[in-house]
Order: C-alpha cells, then structure tokens, then sequence
C-alpha cells in the first residue's frame, strides 16, 4: 500500500481509523481501503452512517453560526477529525472574520491533515490530545496563545463523546473542561443514541462490534444519559432533540429518517 503525502509514517496504515472512516462517511478523500472496508461492515448493520454523519456536521455548522450571532467567537472543538468543506473554523470566520478556533484531536492522520490545511491560517491552530485529559488540552500551547478563557469559548463535543467508554468517566472530563471556560460559554454536543434508529437496536448493534473489533468502542447512550452532560449548563432552546430539530434550515420532515439516529444540544454557562 503507498503512503500518501499527508499520511505520517509513524501510523500503521493498515489499521482502520475512526476519524478516516468518518472522512469515508462525509465522502472525503482522505481514507484507505482499511477504512473502507471497515465502514461498509458497520453500514451492513447501520446503512445510514453516512446520513447519520453528514447530520452531525450540518448541526455543527448551524450551532456554530449560532454562537457567532450569540458573540461567541472562540471555538474549542474537541475530536474534530479530519478536515472536510464546512470546517468549523470556515463557517465561523464566514460569519465573524476575527474568530479564533483550536482543533483537538488524539488521531495522528486527523492532527497532521488539519496541520497541512491550515498552514497560513491565522487565529486557528490543532492540538494532538486526548479529550479524557482535559488538562492537555487546556494548558496547550495553542489554546492559552489563541483563546481567552476569560471571555466566552464555544466548546464543541461533535459525535466524540459515543467514543469514550463509561471506565473513562467521560462527564467528567466534559464537566472539566467546562469548569475551566468563562460565563457565557456554550456546549455543543452531539451524540449517537438507539433512540430514534429506524430498525431494531439488536441489528444496530452490529455495528457497534464492528467499532469494537476495530479497537474504538461506539457507546450509544440513552437521551437522560446525555443530557447529563449538560449538568450545570442553561440548555439553549429547542433542548436536547434529534439533530435535524436542533434549529433546523430546511423542514426537519424532509430529512432521511436516518438522521434522526442521536441527539444534539446546546447549553449555556451561567
């Protein structure tokens, strides 16, 4: 198999990667066969993944102009992957050319393709870290030169947290982060669920043991188990809903049923 340019050589190449089987997911390019392989097994069991994923990003894409029209112009986006058209950053200095974003992510493909894509990008940097180590993160280099943690920061969660398994204490890694951010800041959360999957949870499951055979456990968590996260947090209206209610562009009845499958929120610190 050739090693790409964007490919570091210190990953094996012939392990599948949650953040390249996203890209497969979104229709990017920058994915193996590996990857490919291991995205059409889960789809045998979930073939909605890819509406599933491209539901994610277009919920990012409206909470993050939300923020902007808020004020917010920080944006911590943690587990934010592989960079594909529509990036966080993009979306926001659209809307507000001063804003300021930090990529976090531990995937070594994802931090080296956003270090290529961003180069001359003033005001937005990455971060190789670990969301269960908030500490990492938060004295990082990059965060304490771009972002202010005195002013409001947006703090994005965008289907990462279904990654990190209940051993790993992922409330309070995500209630660190948020003790550490200035009043006035927001989550924005989005999170895999088996409420509202159109089918079965047991043929569902299917695809969760592909993730786990892939050594990347997917925890779908149940609505109340989520909303957890917002403990502490004003949720900002419509609440914690399927993505395509959360403030929708386009009528949510003209969605693919499959994008419905998780939930997203937005909360607001005191």
């Amino acid at each position: 198999m050739e090693r790409p340019a964007w490919a570091p050589r210190s990953i094996d190449i012939s392990v599948p990667s949650v953040s390249r089987i996203y890209d497969y997911y979104l229709g990017g390019s920058h994915n193996f066969e590996v990857d490919r392989e291991a995205a059409r097994r889960a789809m045998e069991f979930v073939p909605g993944l890819p509406k599933i994923s491209q539901a994610n990003r277009a919920f990012m894409r409206r909470a993050v102009r939300y923020a902007v029209d808020e004020g917010v112009t920080q944006f911590l986006d943690i587990g934010s992957g592989i960079p594909t058209f529509g990036n966080a950053h993009e979306i926001a200095r659209a809307a507000s050319p001063g804003a300021r974003v930090v990529y976090v992510d531990h995937d070594p493909v994802a931090v080296a393709h956003s270090q290529a894509v961003l180069t001359g990008c003033d005001g937005v940097d990455v971060v190789a870290a670990d969301l269960r180590k908030p500490q990492e993160i938060l004295t990082s280099p990059q965060v304490e030169q771009l972002l202010d943690l005195t002013r409001p920061v947006a703090l994005l969660l965008v289907a990462v947290l279904h990654f990190v398994e209940d051993a790993d204490d992922p409330h309070a890694a995500v209630a660190e982060l948020g003790a550490a951010l200035a009043p006035g800041s927001l989550l924005v959360l989005t999170h895999a669920s088996y409420e509202g999957i159109p089918q079965l949870s047991q043929r569902a499951e299917g695809a969760v043991d592909v993730y786990k055979d892939i050594r990347n456990p997917l925890v779908m968590r149940s609505r109340d188990e989520i909303g957890r996260f917002f403990e502490g947090y004003d949720m900002v209206e419509p609440g914690l809903v399927p993505m395509p209610h959360w403030r929708p562009d386009t009528a949510p009845e003209d969605e693919d049923p499959w994008a419905f499958s998780g939930f997203a929120g937005v909360g607001r610190t005191a």
